[in-house]
């Protein structure tokens, strides 16, 4: 018994462990595939180089990051069937076919694509090419709708009848695809990419300012940068507490994991903002909370009472422990993140965008945010459905291969050791490219900005389309 729970542990730990990997390349390049139609569409709009500049700049970092994403993500579709083949059996007739759609829809769109919008500038027409730039950006999106909306069904699964066989078998995929906690999590998960982009953006431009604060890519890509944050962050905090509203609906046990909420409140439950969740005990020590406020939060009612972990069985709890403290590091950061749009919209009012040297190193901090803060946000969302693999009907412990510890403890290393050389190569070479601007004025010999075309009825500069020449080093 005790060799099958360390198997059960190693293998949750190594799925966690390849997953977040895997999560910080799509969060990244999800974001980036937009802002790179952005950049394109705003050059060929308005002919300005410093736009061609920095689409060809950040092109390089997304066919990285999107080549180590797709990688890491293939990884984790194995252990499908070397860790978790009695989950595949019994959810495989609803997992599967979402994740076949994803592959027909997104990953064959991004396949069909890619190849035009990193070599064919110069060798297709400027429609075609941002049409291939547009369609790389919405397969990304397509991605995101059919990994969530299966993610999403495992935590409130509808639309489905059970076997003699203890299978999953499908009867409504409307219901399925789009159940209960889907809309909200994909509108959370998308805002939470387009803010990782825009921050490691913001921070990159403003690391730039810190060494030059008259270059123009700097200044332009920090200036978008902070629109995206002071708009997108609000939005976010409003997406995550919808989000909350429905999980306290669906999942219960979560929210007050997330909450610390050991013990019920009949007349007003605090918001605790800090504490130390024993599990054993089933209580929250050292605690410091607002009165009521939690209720306030959940009920729209600071007398409503709220239900803890006492009326759940102790055998369904959640780690509260690592729910509690991964649920206040995004929020955490998600205050960090509004205070930030906030800082630079006055800084913009006040014309010191570009020279507010203690907003720039605010910035460049907060680069990271977005990944840890999404990281934290997966940690939540998945260490909170525990002990299930599919909500309140299939435990994880019976979702497990019949597989020895030591075998899944090797492979848990070897995958550590390779991840760990592997993508942080990846990661360094993306900070490398990162590091170098291009050069002021750099493009505007290669654009031969004699004159804007109008002939393909959009606005752009003729040379330019062939400065590529289809060889990646040269994007």
């Amino acid at each position: 018994m005790a060799d099958t729970e360390t198997a059960v542990t190693l293998a949750r730990a190594q799925f966690a462990f390849t997953v977040m990997f895997h999560f910080v390349f799509p969060s990244f390049s999800i974001g980036l595939a937009s802002y790179l139609a952005v950049l394109e569409g705003l050059w060929l709009r308005t002919g300005r180089t410093v736009y061609l500049g920095l689409f060809r700049f950040w092109l390089k970092i997304f066919a990285i990051a999107f080549a180590m994403g797709v990688v890491s993500g293939i990884v984790m579709s194995y252990q499908f069937g070397t860790n978790w083949a009695v989950f595949s059996d019994k959810a495989g007739g609803i997992i599967g076919p979402l994740m076949g759609y994803e592959v027909l829809t997104a990953f064959f769109l991004e396949a069909g694509f890619l190849g035009v919008m990193l070599f064919g500038m110069g060798r297709v027409g400027p429609r075609l090419h941002f049409t291939a730039t547009l369609l790389v950006a919405v397969g990304t999106l397509f991605s995101a709708f059919w990994i969530v909306s299966a993610n999403s069904w495992m935590h409130t699964p509808v639309g489905f009848a059970m076997n003699g066989s203890g299978q999953f078998v499908p009867l409504d995929w409307w219901r399925i695809v789009f159940n209960p906690s889907f809309p909200y999590r994909l509108v959370h998960t998308v805002l939470g990419a387009y803010l990782t982009t825009s921050l490691i953006v913001g921070a990159v431009g403003a690391w730039h300012l810190l060494r030059n604060s008259r270059d123009d890519h700097a200044r332009t890509m920090f200036s978008m940068a902070m629109w995206m944050v002071v708009v997108v962050a609000p939005l976010q905090a409003f997406a995550g507490d919808t989000q909350g509203l429905n999980t306290l609906e669906h999942e219960p046990a979560k929210v007050m994991a997330m909450e610390g909420h050991y013990e019920s409140h009949p007349h007003g439950a605090p918001l605790y903002l800090f504490g130390i969740p024993d599990q054993k005990a089933g209580r929250l020590r050292y605690a410091v909370g607002l009165p009521k406020v939690s209720s306030l939060i959940l009920r729209h009612d600071p007398d409503a009472a709220l239900a803890g972990l006492d009326t759940v069985p102790r055998r369904d709890w959640p780690p509260v422990p690592i729910v509690f403290w991964s649920f206040r590091v995004m929020v955490g950061l998600g205050l960090l993140m509004i205070a930030l749009g906030g800082i630079g919209l006055i800084a913009r009012a006040r014309g010191r965008l570009w020279s507010s040297r203690w907003l720039h190193r605010f910035a460049v901090a907060m680069g990271p945010a977005g990944t840890i803060a999404v990281l934290a946000g997966w940690t939540t969302t998945e260490v909170g459905r525990q002990p299930f693999t599919v909500y309140g009907l299939l435990r994880t412990s019976d979702s497990v291969s019949p597989l020895a510890a030591p075998a899944v403890a090797a492979s848990l290393a070897a995958f550590a050791l390779v991840y760990f050389v592997v993508f942080g190569a990846g990661i360094w070479y993306i900070l490398h490219l990162m590091s170098r601007l291009p050069e002021p004025g750099g493009h505007a010999a290669d654009a031969g900005l004699t004159g804007p075309i109008r002939s393909t009825g959009i606005t752009c500069a003729p040379a330019v389309l062939a400065t590529s020449g289809g060889n990646p080093h040269d994007l």
